[in-house]
């Protein structure tokens, strides 16, 4: 993620970048909107498509099932009003045998007639006379006459409930359904008796197909309630759903429900509703295929875009980026000239003009820096020739004492650390020095230091081997260690700590300077900061010694502004000095 915003607020400052997103987004968002919006138009075109010729098939499907049930009323009606039924209801309470039998045989006979004379589909026909306690059974075994002392069930529940008719599935026989019909008086509509059909669903398989070609989707046929009663692909289903679209279903009509488009119609006269079932997923499959052929054609615009885009930038914004990183690298003291392209536009002009500004600039920085630099050099050199007067004094009086205190060799040894400072004071100004030279250098100093002060001065000088190598300006250290000698020790009673630490830490070297002396106050440490920064790039002494000012006005010069002395210091409490210096600098990087 932090490389992607990298790159997006990278767009900001190029050119070339913004013509190309915005050839990208020229040709990519077109062509997505009109992808998008051509999909959903299929979409919404094949959903009205599949909605009426669904509803249509609903309706066929229903008329074609209700004439089938009308058939099967009308035969049960036909049993209902034939005058064997009604002669035997009259004899069967009579005492002659002989007119029950002969009753009971044309009842018979009346019934096996319509059970041969019914379709395929009807496998038996059943007669039950709660008063007579008798059910009749004509089916392809046969015909027999069962007594029945109880109701049957599913005739119980159809007395009970009221209704005229009841479709009711077999336990134990998927592939049969009952329909019974009450058989009521004419006077007070109360049921005497019922007619019951076995049927097959496979009488429904036919109109179904007409419902649902191929059998692509799930089609169903259910109560009322909400029970299923035939599902021909055996497929689950939510029962929330069904019993949801049941409860709809009054008139012909779809809905939405979990997922699917769910078509039903009641089927009358037999109460039975039919159910489709399409998946939301079958519509959006052809919008799908649409988008998919849309996407693709998008692919290849929005590569030719990016084609194009990288030829009209490279052809366009390449002089302008040519000159914008040619104004980003100028450095008016190195040597990189601007070259015009030659061309004739408005580009070619700029480039001209600014060739023109950046040679007269470079030119004019170029004797600026030259006159500076040979007053610093000067003014280094100046510095350089000479050592501070008292230090040098007191340093021949500490010689002349020893010679007659102290063995030669001691002697010997203060004169030769004082050679080897005049050695190193008078080498070339221009050149950095590592903190090895340094340091060696600011041991002579602390060896003749410490013969003057030997009762009163403890000194410590701690290096890291892995700075030794790194680089700054010459004759850094020992000036601020003397300045702690001027300004701090030799205002302070007592003994005197000094401590010196040059510590390695990557990427930096961090040098400090402390002392126990007479320290300064707040606004003296504050002033003394301020003619440091107003004192930028000047070569200056104090009493003939290289000064604070001076050290700090040539770390900003060869490592910049960042590199400033820091200091910190209490009254009474003693004073520090540190700055870091790169840990890897290399000599004139800067100078």
């Amino acid at each position: 993620m932090r490389e992607i915003w990298r790159y997006l607020t990278g767009l900001r400052s190029s050119i070339r970048s913004k013509l190309m997103l915005a050839m990208i987004l020229v040709a990519s968002v077109p062509v997505a909107v009109v992808t998008g919006m051509a999909a959903d138009t299929n979409r919404k075109s094949i959903e009205a498509e599949v909605v009426e010729s669904n509803l249509t098939n609903m309706t066929w499907t229903r008329l074609y099932l209700s004439d089938q049930f009308v058939q099967l009323n009308n035969l049960m009606y036909s049993i209902m009003i034939n005058q064997n039924l009604n002669d035997y209801l009259r004899y069967v309470d009579q005492a002659e045998l002989s007119s029950q039998y002969t009753a009971q045989r044309n009842l018979l006979e009346g019934l096996t007639a319509s059970y041969y004379s019914a379709n395929k589909n009807v496998t038996a026909i059943e007669l039950y006379l709660p008063d007579a306690q008798k059910r009749f059974v004509i089916n392809s075994d046969g015909s027999n006459i069962l007594p029945q002392t109880t109701s049957p069930p599913e005739y119980a529940e159809l007395f009970e409930s009221g209704e005229a008719s009841v479709i009711m599935p077999l336990p134990g026989q998927p592939g049969q359904f009952k329909l019974i019909r009450s058989i009521n008086r004419f006077e007070t509509r109360q049921p005497y008796g019922g007619i019951a059909f076995t049927l097959k669903w496979s009488m429904l398989d036919q109109a179904l197909e007409l419902l649902n070609p191929g059998t692509r989707h799930t089609v169903l046929i259910a109560n009322g309630s909400g029970e299923v009663l035939y599902h021909p692909d055996g497929q689950e289903l939510s029962q929330r759903m069904i019993t949801e679209a049941a409860a709809r279903a009054g008139e012909l009509g779809y809905g939405r429900i979990d997922g699917h488009y769910v078509f039903y119609d009641r089927v009358e006269p037999s109460d039975l509703i039919m159910l489709k079932l399409i998946p939301d997923a079958f519509i959006n499959q052809s919008a799908w295929r649409t988008m998919t052929n849309g996407l693709i054609i998008g692919a290849i615009s929005v590569i030719a875009a990016i084609v194009t885009a990288g030829i009209l930038a490279w052809r366009l914004a390449r002089p302008i980026t040519r000159l914008a990183r040619s104004m980003q690298v100028l450095n008016p003291m190195k040597d990189h000239p601007v070259v015009p392209s030659g061309r004739t536009d408005e580009i070619g002009l700029l480039e001209t003009k600014f060739a023109n500004l950046t040679s007269r600039i470079r030119e004019h920085i170029k004797n600026e820096y030259s006159m500076k630099l040979e007053k610093q050099t000067a003014e280094l050199k100046a510095l350089q020739a000479q050592i501070n007067p008292h230090f040098l004094q007191n340093t021949l009086q500490l010689i002349g004492s020893t010679l007659f205190r102290s063995t030669p060799a001691e002697s010997y040894a203060i004169i030769r650390a004082l050679s080897q400072m005049f050695r190193y004071i008078i080498r070339e100004p221009n050149d950095l020095a590592t903190i090895k030279e340094e340091v060696e250098h600011l041991r002579h100093y602390l060896y003749i230091q410490q013969w003057r002060y030997e009762s009163r001065l403890n000194s410590s000088l701690h290096v890291d081997d892995a700075a030794l190598a790194c680089k700054l300006p010459r004759l850094t250290l020992q000036p601020l260690v003397e300045n702690a000698f001027v300004h701090g020790l030799e205002q302070q009673a007592g003994s005197w700590n000094l401590d010196i630490r040059v510590l390695y830490q990557y990427p930096d070297v961090l040098i400090e300077v402390c002392d126990n002396g007479a320290g300064m106050t707040e606004s003296r440490r504050s002033e003394v900061l301020n003619r440091m920064d107003a004192s930028h790039e000047q070569m200056w002494s104090t009493n003939g010694r290289i000064g604070l000012s001076n050290v700090a006005s040539r770390l900003r010069l060869h490592f910049g502004d960042d590199n400033r002395l820091s200091i910190k210091s209490r009254p009474g409490a003693g004073t520090t000095i540190s700055f870091r210096i790169p840990a890897h600098e290399e000599e004139g990087e800067h100078g």
